[in-house]
């Protein structure tokens, strides 16, 4: 009788133990960033990203005007050539809110000229 009391302590020592834990442990939320932080959205914003750290579920918020500018989510060479492949997901709200995968993310406006002037860019989330 006496062993079935000891297991039965140290599993309650145990539970009270993970009970802790859990209480104690900081929950993990994701960041919000805006993209070209107080100027928004607009030409130049490619070095934006630069000494910025990125993780998969942190969201990207792009403001700008929705009468001149949109934001395309394109592959790397979509970025590269400044041109979004068919069917690439463009956002035309003005406030865009977008969610980062894994991996690289890239972006750019459509706009005839503006991602030739700086309006694009690539973020790389662990």
């Amino acid at each position: 009788m006496c062993q079935g009391r000891g297991n039965a302590i140290r599993a309650m020592i145990i539970v009270v133990a993970l009970l802790c834990l859990l209480i104690h442990s900081a929950p993990v939320h994701a960041a919000t960033y805006t993209v070209g932080d107080k100027l928004g959205w607009t030409f130049g914003v490619v070095f934006w990203p630069i000494g910025k750290t990125f993780k998969a579920g942190d969201k990207l918020v792009f403001k700008y005007w929705r009468l001149f500018h949109n934001v395309a989510e394109v592959d790397s060479d979509g970025y590269n050539n400044c041109k979004a492949p068919e069917g690439a997901k463009v956002h035309k709200t003005g406030n865009d809110t977008i969610t980062l995968k894994k991996g690289s993310n890239s972006f750019i406006c459509t706009v005839f000229g503006h991602c030739f002037l700086g309006m694009k860019i690539t973020v790389n989330a662990d």
